[in-house]
């Protein structure tokens, strides 16, 4: 079982060391970030279990960057604890408002901040359920409770959005789905975003998943469609 992800978006270098420092002692994956807008960079190009934010911070500031996630279908569920040196009540009741899980007022305890951060993974393990899914397709398995991909047993580091879209072609396999429909079941229906997005993320998956992306058919004029066996097709 992989450690779980954290990102720290903390401007405070010297802070975010020490954070790092503690937390991958206590078994975790840190990703460090020093502004809000490179941490929702890495958060879209990683597969981040909870993010650790200050309110505190250059350009965008906490409340922003969590309003921002929230506000995207594909993180509204993530975990966040805010870390800040603003311990009046009218910052914590705006946090929780946005949706944020907990509130830790520096300075803290780095044993009781592992303490928060454990509760709130177990947590959201039991909100998952007991039942561990897992599809499987040619040697492909995904851990939807997990979000782990792996392949002939070797795990893949895939983006959260990559994963959605690998998913979406394994639960409809030998379906042709369309842009629009993928587009539907990754990003929510955002109109703003091109169909031509998921052309990108294929591309991606495909050189992931090797001469396993093979699968991954490109229905001509429609979108794509992920067969188990070789055959002909409409595909290119």
């Amino acid at each position: 079982m992989s450690n779980p992800m954290l990102l720290v978006i903390e401007d405070d270098q010297n802070l975010s060391k020490l954070l790092e420092y503690n937390l991958v002692r206590a078994g975790f994956t840190c990703h460090l970030s020093g502004s809000g807008e490179d941490g929702l960079e890495q958060l879209a190009a990683k597969n981040i279990d909870l993010v650790l934010l200050d309110i505190m911070l250059p350009g965008i500031n906490g409340f922003d960057v969590c309003r921002s996630i929230r506000q995207n279908q594909l993180y509204k569920d993530l975990p966040i604890i805010m870390l800040t040196a603003k311990g009046e009540e009218i910052d914590r009741i705006l946090g929780f408002e946005l949706g944020v899980d907990d509130y830790v007022v520096k300075p803290f305890s780095p044993r009781e901040l592992t303490l928060r951060i454990r509760a709130i993974l177990n947590r959201e393990r039991r909100k998952a359920g007991k039942v561990q899914e897992v599809l499987k397709v040619a040697g492909l398995e995904i851990d939807l409770t997990r979000h782990i991909v792996t392949l002939e047993g070797r795990e893949l580091v895939l983006t959260l959005m990559e994963f959605k879209l690998l998913v979406a072609l394994i639960k409809r396999k030998g379906e042709a789905q369309s842009r629009e429909m993928l587009l539907s079941d990754v990003w929510n229906v955002d109109k703003t975003l091109n169909t031509r997005t998921i052309d990108t993320h294929i591309t991606r998956i495909r050189e992931k998943l090797g001469d396993t992306g093979r699968m991954i058919k490109t229905v001509r004029g429609l979108g794509y469609k992920l067969e188990e066996k070789e055959g002909t097709t409409n595909a290119e």
